[in-house]
């Protein structure tokens, strides 16, 4: 028997449409279903131990512990619509009660009507569902997000820093929580907070610069650049492109080998000597697959190009001319005014935990650096007025091209389109840290959200402002 949970992912993997709502069949398994449900929004323990006699087999691993932080997560399952059901098995569609627009496929198999017992439940996370929600004035914007940004910072479930912007001039800020929760340290709206993922957009935007200045050809094999690369085959077939909108096949290389090894990995050459022997997954351009290793070689190559360090040539030409005097990448150890810890809670606890055991000895091109809300404002409004890059170009890093993450990707940035409005931008997670950045080209208006607690903490409050927005 085999359980599969999926709690990690938040970010929205893809769109479902709903189809027409009706009584779901009676059947053996969809009456399992429904009292599964009905244990996992209780979040009791005790109920769980109830439940796990109704399994063909004992679950493997911590069964209870994940579903209980998961129900933690989504604050609960609302059943929406049955895709198929028979006496053993049972695929359903589910919407998360504490965000808007999202939710899971579940399907849950029987190992025989008669005897009613569970062999398989399986979570699909992160799909995207249809929402309907009207998009308000600037004011009216202004009192929700701060009414719902405060229940969630009560509730324990936001702690970092907010910001809606127009056209570079915020319109609404706040901070929330602690930056150091042992010494009573406040977040403040300037407070440093790690990103993530984000990197990738600012990596992206140091990929264009050269290849605008034609140092760079966007469909070359990343050996033209890396010279040297230790896997021959990946050098002549995965090309720039490719590493840009995560389809090179290249995989992931953070997991348990990273974190056992993670102080030695200080240097993207590091990361390249360490994981280049790697087979490729798929065949480069016929899928995609998100690929943290990829980002990281699309550092190596702008140094080897440009002659400086990742985090130089950065600065010069992303974080400077945007004006972010608050973004870096400096390592974990050492002291940066103003960054906050990030806080972790491992399932099946209540207590907030430091998150240093998970964090590398500093950033990459694929993430984990850190900046604030309104450094973000001003990437946004750079990018947007052609300061970094040139219409062309700008549009070429925007425009999606490949189906993934509930929109399309571009290079190092997510575009979606939602109620006929247009938005791209990326996010970052981790255990003790979350982060997203969307900016609406056709109003103007910018949302930036960082939170130095675990996911989906920025991502449900940048959720909950992009859906009412003002179109215009």
């Amino acid at each position: 028997m085999s359980v599969r949970l999926a709690v990690a992912m938040v970010l929205l993997v893809s769109t479902v449409a709903l189809p027409a709502q009706a009584p779901p069949p009676a059947t053996p398994a969809v009456e399992q279903l429904r009292r599964w449900l009905d244990v996992f929004n209780a979040g009791d323990r005790a109920g769980w131990q109830r439940l796990l006699a109704q399994f063909a087999a004992p679950p493997p691993g911590p069964y209870v512990e994940q579903h209980l932080a998961l129900r933690q997560q989504t604050g609960g399952f609302e059943l929406v619509s049955v895709e198929s059901a028979s006496a053993t098995r049972v695929i359903a569609l589910v919407r998360e009660r504490d965000a808007e627009g999202t939710g899971a496929r579940i399907t849950l198999d029987l190992e025989a009507a008669a005897s009613g017992r569970i062999v398989d439940v399986r979570i699909e996370p992160g799909l995207r569902v249809p929402v309907q929600v009207a998009r308000l004035s600037e004011s009216a914007l202004v009192r929700a997000v701060e009414a719902e940004v405060r229940r969630r910072a009560d509730a324990d479930q936001f702690s970092g820093a907010v910001l809606i912007a127009r056209r570079g001039r915020p319109v609404y800020q706040s901070a929330w929580g602690f930056a150091d929760r042992e010494r009573r340290v406040a977040n403040r709206v300037d407070t440093r907070l790690r990103n993530g993922s984000m990197n990738k957009m600012f990596t992206a935007v140091a990929v264009l610069t050269l290849v605008q200045a034609g140092k760079i050809r966007l469909e070359a094999p990343l050996g033209t650049y890396l010279t040297g690369y230790p896997n021959p085959s990946v050098a002549a077939r995965v090309t720039v492109h490719q590493l840009l909108t995560h389809t090179g096949g290249l995989g992931d290389v953070f997991g348990p080998e990273l974190s056992a090894i993670r102080d030695q990995l200080r240097e993207h050459d590091d990361y390249v000597r360490r994981f280049a022997q790697q087979p490729l997954l798929f065949e480069p351009g016929s899928r995609w697959m998100y690929s943290n290793y990829g980002f990281i070689l699309l550092g190596a190559i702008v140094e080897a190009v440009s002659g400086q360090s990742y985090d130089d040539y950065v600065r010069d030409h992303v974080y400077r001319p945007a004006g972010m005097i608050d973004t870096g990448s400096q390592p974990e150890r050492e002291t940066v005014p103003r960054r906050a810890i990030g806080y972790m809670r491992p399932p099946g606890t209540q207590a907030w935990l430091p998150n240093d055991p998970t964090l590398p000895y500093r950033a990459t091109a694929a993430g984990g650096g850190y900046t604030t809300v309104a450094d973000l404002m001003r990437f946004a409004a750079a990018l947007s007025s052609g300061r970094l890059l040139d219409a062309k170009h700008t549009a070429l890093l925007t425009t999606g091209t490949v189906d993934a993450l509930g929109g399309k990707y571009a290079y190092g940035f997510v575009e979606h389109v939602a109620g006929g409005v247009r938005s791209f931008g990326h996010g970052g997670n981790a255990p003790g840290m979350d982060a997203d950045l969307r900016i609406f080209p056709g109003s103007g208006y910018v949302v930036a959200v960082l939170a130095n607690v675990d996911p989906p903490a920025a991502q449900r409050v940048s959720e909950f402002i992009s859906n009412r927005v003002p179109a215009r």
